[in-house]
């Protein structure tokens, strides 16, 4: 287990990173003997600092939904990060919304459901259902997914294990949601949420597609889960939060110049473009 003084040091490089834009070596390499609770605790002072700077939290990702990806990860269950209010950029409807590319080191694009809380969800006995009652509604989401700790190592080329993506956010750096059109806000109790589905456009070719059904058989059994994982730490999901229930498409890499549009059909559609 790493000590306190040196999981704030990592947050601090965690920061400088973001800052800079020039990703950190993995930290798995630098400290083999770290676990995925070092990972955590790196991530959360890592959040503490940005909200002793001024940032607010709004909300949670879950990440690491597939079944794939736990097996790529070695893992057996998915992981989390925080969402901050500088992450957010919200698409008007109809409109392509502009995302600065040089916000980010190495951005890749998420096509997800995000549940809006209007109760709050806490303890280990939250259940689906749970879930669905304290959702005011779900809403079209794109997870903007970055690497302050680089995705391959410098040396050795290996791709950075799963205690580096838990330290640095569970890879999080941004959310576009839409506002302006009613089919935005979806009721959870009428949508079949596993059926919801989107079509992920690049420059005007179809890139991904993909059901959120992908995501662990319903999108809301991650929801219920993180509520499980963060009642240990003596934390809940808020009301007003916004919680990523995971990603059912592979990462797209974006660059400056690139145009995406995200179709949700009956959900609506999302359009950005890195600039």
């Amino acid at each position: 287990m790493l000590d306190d003084t040196l999981i704030q040091q990592l947050a601090a490089e965690l920061d400088q990173s973001e800052r800079s834009r020039v990703p950190l070596e993995h930290f798995s390499r630098r400290f083999p003997g770290m676990t995925i609770d070092d990972g955590y605790r790196v991530g959360r002072a890592w959040v503490a600092q940005q909200v002793a700077g001024g940032k607010k939290v709004i909300g949670h990702k879950i990440g690491l939904t597939s079944r794939a990806m736990q097996m790529a990860s070695q893992i057996d269950e998915p992981d989390f990060g925080t969402l901050l209010d500088s992450m957010l950029f919200t698409a008007p409807a109809g409109q392509v919304l502009q995302i600065p590319a040089a916000r980010f080191i190495a951005p890749r694009v998420e096509v997800e459901l995000a549940f809006v809380l209007k109760a709050p969800l806490q303890g280990a006995g939250v259940s689906v259902q749970d879930v669905l009652a304290a959702t005011e509604y779900v809403t079209p989401a794109i997870e903007i997914i970055d690497a302050r700790i680089e995705q391959f190592d410098r040396h050795t080329k290996v791709m950075r294990k799963v205690f580096d993506t838990i330290s640095d956010n569970a890879a999080n750096a941004g959310i576009v949601i839409g506002e302006g059109d009613p089919r935005y806000r979806a009721d959870p109790h009428t949508t079949d949420l596993p059926w919801c589905g989107a079509v992920l456009r690049q420059n005007g070719a179809v890139e991904e597609t993909g059901l959120a059904a992908g995501v662990q058989g319903h999108p809301a059994i991650g929801i219920a889960w993180l509520a499980h994982k963060l009642a240990p730490w003596g934390e809940s999901l808020q009301s007003g939060q916004i919680v990523l229930a995971g990603s059912f498409t592979r990462p797209v890499a974006a660059k400056a110049g690139d145009l995406f549009e995200a179709d949700y059909g009956p959900l609506g559609c999302l359009k950005f473009q890195f600039v």
